[in-house]
């Protein structure tokens, strides 16, 4: 088994060379074959300077500098992107996550799970601004997705590669990777993890993030429920909507007709209420008819299957094989 360590790093000058100090020695430990890879996010201080100079001594030991500041999400896709290993690993290049407690994650892959999600079960941080936060975005994801994890927006986890694969990463959904991977079928394990104060510098992020992430949730509850079928999710609300809509029309036409009432002094705002929802009815049904021929679109063009093999098996026929026995 090769592991491969992604560490995406922006502006980390001052970690870079304890982290890799301590890195290597828990990697030599645990005497498996491995590599190292750091994306550096277009940092402005040294960092790359640094990480350039490593690689002169350490083979193993892979930078990758992207153009400009892609942001976290793309900075761990580059790595997944260049893993050669049957495990990755990915942490933060900032200390927070302890090196040492990667055999821990990587027991978890060893008993056969797919993915092993770490949990900062003590967090250091501000209560107010990142905890709370925090807790509720968990609990939100862990109701939406259907997976029992207490920390997605950890980046210290381990992953089979083949998971990744399967996995498409956009925006900011790195943190979600697990809720993506039940699409797949996944089998996901929590480990708890140390969870260390920054050795300098202070958090990329801040409280305006809680909002992103609560787009991000919404994106994922789509996705895992109605990414094959969209026009289960905009046909429903278009039908409610377009009979609603034709149902108050209808109102309004019967009364005319029985009653002789103008309609635009007796019913102006409940017609302009009907006509705004049959409309909007019917663009709901054409939203929806035009998700299922984008995604139709995307599998087909790209040879995606809409379901994942975890292994075949077949028996053998003992004829065959005492055949073929008998032949040599």
């Amino acid at each position: 088994m090769q592991l491969s360590v992604v560490i995406p790093i922006h502006n980390e000058e001052p970690s870079i060379l304890p982290l890799y100090d301590r890195l290597t020695a828990v990697l030599e430990r645990l005497r498996k074959p491995y590599e190292i890879i750091f994306i550096d996010d277009a940092s402005t201080d040294r960092s790359f300077d640094l990480l350039a100079n490593l690689v002169e001594t350490d083979a193993r030991l892979k930078v990758v500098r992207l153009r400009r500041n892609f942001g976290q999400t793309a900075a761990l896709a580059a790595g997944f992107d260049e893993a050669q290993g049957s495990v990755i690993i990915s942490l933060d290049g900032d200390l927070q996550h302890a090196p040492e407690d990667i055999p821990a994650l990587l027991e978890k892959i060893e008993e056969g799970y797919d993915i092993a999600s770490g949990w900062r079960k003590n967090r250091l941080d501000n209560a107010v601004t990142r905890k709370l936060p925090s807790r509720i975005a968990n609990w939100l994801m862990a109701r939406v997705s259907h997976v029992e994890l207490r920390d997605f927006g950890t980046t210290f986890k381990a992953y089979r590669a083949e998971i990744l694969k399967d996995i498409n990463l956009y925006g900011e959904l790195h943190r979600f990777i697990p809720a993506l991977a039940t699409l797949y079928g996944a089998r996901i394990a929590e480990v708890p993890i140390r969870n260390m104060q920054r050795a300098s510098g202070g958090s990329h992020y801040g409280l305006g993030r809680t909002f992103r992430v609560m787009f991000d949730i919404f994106t994922i509850w789509f996705l895992l429920k109605y990414f094959t079928r969209p026009m289960h999710f905009f046909g429903k609300w278009g039908l409610v909507s377009a009979v609603a809509g034709g149902g108050i029309l209808t109102f309004i036409g019967a009364d005319k007709i029985w009653t002789g009432h103008d309609i635009v002094q007796e019913h102006g705002p409940l017609m302009l209420a009907g006509a705004l929802a049959l409309v909007t009815g019917v663009i709901l049904f054409c939203t929806g008819l035009l998700g299922e021929v984008l995604t139709r679109t995307y599998f087909e063009s790209q040879g995606r299957r809409i379901y994942a093999v975890r292994e075949i098996r077949t028996r053998r026929d003992p004829q065959v094989a005492d055949g073929a026995a008998g032949g040599r």
